[in-house]
């Protein structure tokens, strides 16, 4: 059973949504963004204010027409979506070709392979589980089927470094308009770090950070930062654009406390299930448990086992390790019609 600290309750909702209104700024945890104070907020806007060479732009609204200057990426996903979807196996929450799925997660494990697979502070010598995240869990506001953010997830992978994670599928509500008002626009991935009050766009500048901030020394490899143009599609392509977007029968408000998922990035069965996580708008707490993780430990106390995925949801005192009945599990108790 896992120690009730270490899935902290959220200390406010994001923010309410009134039907006859539209949608509010975020009323933002205090927890969140806590570190930020105006001094530290105006030293860092050249993070927010830069502009993306790379990565991904992705808003609600209709694209408007292409310049002759338009980002690579974001005319090549504005073309992508939609035939995606055309493929995507229609509502997720309904009966799966499980050999498909898994087959084309496992082919999505290959393309990526050897990153987001195994932690780096495997062959060091132990130390206290504790002292490998910071005092105050980052936040990461992302989606599953973006490239770019999937950078970052492998990054933190081999960092061994949990996160609190937000999803941001499109249609999102709530996270998406954090983004946006706390950053001035919807870019992802988007990155806050309360421990030093930095909060920053673009994944190549996240990955140098966090290896130069939580890297012990290291600097991440040149696949990493350059791998996306090659195979970072191939995840988003082979899975039909899954955890892209919001379910339409998704519940409206979030979970009182936040879920908790043991995975590592390049899982073929963890990746499922994220997916699903973001297709429900479901914030969770990510506890990256790649080869060699000191945080094995702490799914060892929770599971018995050493497999992933595994979910604890504290919001029903749920603890489930089996990808299939975790997917009907989330379905079926975050639908809307099951409030």
């Amino acid at each position: 059973m896992m120690a009730s600290s270490s899935i902290p309750p959220l200390t406010s909702p994001l923010f309410s949504i009134n039907s006859n209104t539209n949608p509010p700024s975020p009323t933002v945890p205090k927890l969140l963004f806590s570190s930020l104070s105006p001094s530290k907020f105006s030293r860092n806007r050249l993070y927010m204010a830069k502009t993306p060479d790379r990565d991904l732009v992705d808003t609600r609204e209709p694209s408007p027409p292409l310049s002759a200057d338009a980002n690579p990426s974001t005319t090549f996903l504005s073309i992508l979506c939609p035939l995606l979807r055309l493929f995507s196996g229609g509502d997720p929450s309904q009966e799966r070709n499980h050999a498909l799925e898994v087959a084309t997660s496992s082919l999505s494990t290959l393309a990526r392979l050897p990153w987001g697979s195994k932690s780096l502070s495997e062959g060091i010598e132990s130390q206290d589980i504790a002292i490998s995240d910071p005092p105050i869990r980052l936040q990461l506001f992302e989606f599953e089927a973006c490239p770019f953010c999937r950078r970052v997830r492998e990054a933190l992978t081999e960092l061994d470094l949990s996160v609190e994670v937000f999803p941001c599928p499109k249609g999102s509500l709530r996270h998406r308009e954090m983004v946006r008002s706390f950053g001035g626009k919807e870019l992802f991935p988007f990155l806050v770090d309360p421990n030093s009050g930095i909060s920053m766009y673009e994944s190549g500048d996240i990955v140098k950070y966090l290896f130069k901030t939580y890297g012990k020394g290291r600097s991440p490899s040149t696949g990493l930062l350059e791998s996306t143009l090659f195979t970072g599609w191939m995840p988003t392509i082979l899975r039909a654009g899954r955890g892209m977007m919001l379910w339409d029968k998704a519940r409206k408000d979030p979970p009182p406390r936040k879920l908790e998922l043991f995975s590592y990035e390049n899982d073929p069965y963890s990746r499922i299930v994220r997916e699903a996580l973001c297709e429900l708008e479901l914030p969770y707490i990510l506890q990256n448990v790649g080869e060699g993780s000191r945080r094995t430990k702490l799914l060892l106390e929770a599971s018995g086992s050493k497999e992933v995925p595994y979910i604890v949801d504290p919001n029903t005192n749920t603890q489930l390790g089996d990808y299939k009945k975790i997917l009907s599990y989330l379905f079926n108790t975050y639908s809307a019609a099951s409030v």
